[in-house]
């Protein structure tokens, strides 16, 4: 029982370095808000429309993920100095790829995206399109 219970004090001891670690963020306007609420807005604007890279399903303004809050964080300080939304997705996307942004753009590489729905929408239109316009065969 004592060996167990060494064993758990010795597990917790080297864990709680790594748990407030990651406490302690490093981005300081991850869960800071601006004091420009106008700039504030354009911050979360921005932020609600870009993808947590950790999460994949969340945006940067609702995931809890360490790299999220640095996202916040870097979005933040660049609307604070002036940078306009746009210029800081066209870095991120730079940075990250097309995948960090909700909202992707119609490239070279993306428009197969774009194209492939809208295609099988045609198929599916002309494939109903024939079988329900069908002329009875004759003698029935």
């Amino acid at each position: 029982m004592k060996r167990l219970l060494a064993t758990g004090l010795a597990v917790m001891a080297f864990a709680a370095p790594a748990f407030a670690q990651e406490e302690q963020s490093t981005a300081p306007y991850a869960y800071r808000q601006l004091d420009d609420p106008a700039k504030e807005s354009q911050a979360q604007d921005l932020m609600e429309t870009l993808r947590c890279l950790q999460c994949q399903g969340q945006s940067i303004a609702d995931s809890d993920a360490p790299i999220a809050g640095s996202m916040r964080s870097l979005v933040r300080e660049r609307i604070a100095a002036g940078e306009t939304p746009e210029a800081i997705r066209a870095w991120l996307i730079e940075r990250y790829g097309d995948y960090v942004s909700y909202a992707p753009q119609l490239t070279g590489l993306t428009w197969p995206l774009f194209a492939v729905p809208a295609v099988l929408v045609l198929i599916a239109f002309l494939l109903l399109r024939r079988r329900f316009t069908r002329k009875p065969e004759n003698g029935q």
